[in-house]
């Protein structure tokens, strides 16, 4: 009896394996078996090349079993097709179609990538509010640049003098919108983003987010220290401006003064510290290269105080010093 017990807990157990072994090895056999879907040979009959190019990015790769096919964004081919083709004919959705708003066309990516962290924010970001949809930046039938998984829309070619790698670099697509931000970029001092170290996700996310100007941290203090943490103290001896806003001083994208700052100094310090310890009187209109003559006379000799001078010749802890007593109240060290 015990040995019939025994049997059947063996005749058991193989049974179990065999289900699980054969449970495991569907998606192996799926994910080998998928093809081009059948409704693409008909869109290739006139869409060839962009059947072709989908084929390479991430959406159309053979592995992803998930991927989706020409229905499942474009609607019903095989109607279009009879119908003779053409824009919008038989219910074709069309992402270039100036007809269908920006939000119908954001929905159908949505449909997929709704439960994407990236996008949680979507509904509350700017592009949403001002008609963006995922088709001005995206191309899911264009050729991936190197190294990239899907291909960003860029309309016209780089005319950047400072491109140095064959990627596609992601400031082209956002500044084909936001030009007053392209020339900002090509300005003598600005941080490495059209030299692609730097892309523009890395402080902005484009799909949505509760800060302003749907930056990546809740305040601009935060995210500029999350790469220059020696910027971010505490300590002891603090600067109000730097504990605020980097804005304040500085521009992100660009600037013809060095540090990206908004203005050259001594200006930019006398845009607070006009009439506090050293007198404001010396850099003001009257002081500088173009003088303002005090009346009676009719004639100023023009004031050096401003030529290869600045503040931070001896107060060069601007943004905080840890320097006991007066040396770091005063920024010295």
């Amino acid at each position: 009896m015990l040995d019939r017990n025994v049997l059947k807990w063996f005749r058991a157990i193989g049974a179990i394996a065999c289900a699980l072994g054969f449970i495991g090895s569907a998606p192996a056999a799926e994910s080998a078996a998928r093809t081009v879907a059948p409704e693409a040979e008909i869109c290739k009959g006139c869409h060839a090349a962009y059947v072709e190019t989908y084929l390479i990015t991430k959406h159309g790769q053979k592995g992803n079993v998930r991927g989706p096919d020409c229905q499942t964004c474009h609607a019903n081919a095989l109607e279009h097709a009879k119908a003779g083709g053409g824009r919008g004919v038989a219910g074709i959705f069309g992402f270039n179609n100036k007809a269908i708003p920006a939000e119908k066309k954001a929905a159908v990516c949505l449909s997929c990538h709704q439960g994407n962290r990236h996008l949680a924010f979507w509904d509350s970001g700017r592009h949403k509010k001002n008609d963006v949809s995922c088709n001005n930046c995206h191309i899911l039938h264009g050729t991936p640049g190197a190294g990239a998984s899907f291909a960003l829309r860029k309309d016209n070619p780089s005319v950047t003098p400072y491109q140095t790698t064959t990627r596609q670099l992601q400031y082209e697509t956002c500044t084909s919108c936001h030009k007053q931000i392209r020339s900002q970029l090509l300005k003598p001092s600005h941080h490495p983003i059209i030299e692609g170290r730097i892309a523009c996700t890395n402080c902005h996310n484009p799909h949505g987010a509760l800060s302003n100007a749907m930056i990546n941290s809740e305040s601009v203090r935060d995210l500029c220290t999350s790469c220059h943490a020696e910027k971010r103290g505490p300590f002891i001896w603090g600067h109000p401006p730097v504990e605020e806003n980097c804005l304040t001083c500085h521009n992100p994208h660009g600037s013809n003064h060095a540090r990206l700052l908004a203005e050259k100094a001594p200006n930019v310090c006398q845009d607070c510290h006009d009439a506090s310890k050293h007198p404001g009187t010396v850099y003001d209109a009257k002081g500088g290269w173009r003088p303002i003559p005090t009346p009676p006379a009719t004639a100023a000799v023009p004031n050096t105080r401003l030529i290869a001078r600045g503040c931070v010749n001896c107060h060069n802890h601007v943004h905080g010093s840890n320097a006991p007593d007066m040396r770091g109240k005063f920024f010295f060290r």
